[in-house]
């Protein structure tokens, strides 16, 4: 009897010993592979935000450039004559429409560990500052045809077409935002329906937003060089 429970109780005791190694080998397998999910989340959350200084830079001298070119070769910013209040339109569109846009779609992502609440607020601002920039942009446009002598219609050119269709999708997208995801009781369930359209119609407005910017210099570029040629051609 004495034998057969010293044997029992020494099977019992490595019975133990296994679960408890069982146990410690799972705990560390466990702990292994979230140290590895957490090392690909750190490595992920690294090479975005490289990209996304990479950019930040792009972003900054793509302003610069439009300011070099404005204030270098045609003539600066003001309000005295046509020429130079145009020259407000592609600098507030660019610093507006392209840059504040770009990053209001990028902060979801840079700070997606900040409270949601905040960044509601934080992209529902940005965007009221993109509206007051094309606003104005806008202003400096229909401003500079009026005063220019003889003065220039509006809204002739297909740039000017895309760029009225622009602004009134952003407008749009600005007012579904705020009645879908800032507004006061409005349902969960609406608004988990309601974000992948709104992600998507904002994407392909920027996309517009590049399109018609890209349009907008060409065609400057164009008016340009007729002006500069028109002799030549007509000659």
């Amino acid at each position: 009897m004495t034998r057969k429970r010293l044997k029992i109780t020494s099977e019992l005791e490595n019975s133990k010993i296994e679960t408890v190694s069982t146990s410690n080998n799972m705990a560390l397998n466990n702990g292994l592979s979230q140290n590895n999910v957490q090392s690909q989340s750190d490595d992920k959350h690294f090479s975005y935000f490289s990209l996304y200084i990479v950019f930040q830079i792009i972003g900054l001298l793509l302003i610069f450039a439009v300011g070099f070119w404005i204030f270098v070769f045609r003539g600066g910013v003001g309000f005295s004559e046509s020429k130079i209040i145009f020259n407000w339109h592609p600098l507030l569109m660019t610093i507006g429409f392209v840059y504040l846009f770009a990053n209001s779609i990028l902060h979801y992502r840079t700070f997606r560990h900040k409270n949601k609440r905040d960044l509601k607020n934080q992209h529902a601002i940005i965007h009221g500052c993109i509206i007051i920039l094309i606003l104005l942009a806008g202003w400096a446009s229909f401003a500079s045809h009026l005063y220019n002598n003889p003065p220039i219609p509006n809204l002739y050119t297909l740039h000017s077409w895309l760029g009225v269709v622009t602004i009134l999708m952003f407008l749009s997208q600005f007012i579904g935002g705020f009645m879908s995801f800032l507004y006061p009781g409005i349902a969960v369930q609406y608004r988990e329906a309601i974000m992948p359209y709104h992600v998507f119609f904002g994407v392909f407005n920027f996309a517009l937003v590049i399109a018609t910017s890209l349009l907008g210099l060409c065609e400057k570029l164009i008016f340009s060089l007729y002006v500069i040629y028109k002799s030549d051609v007509f000659h």
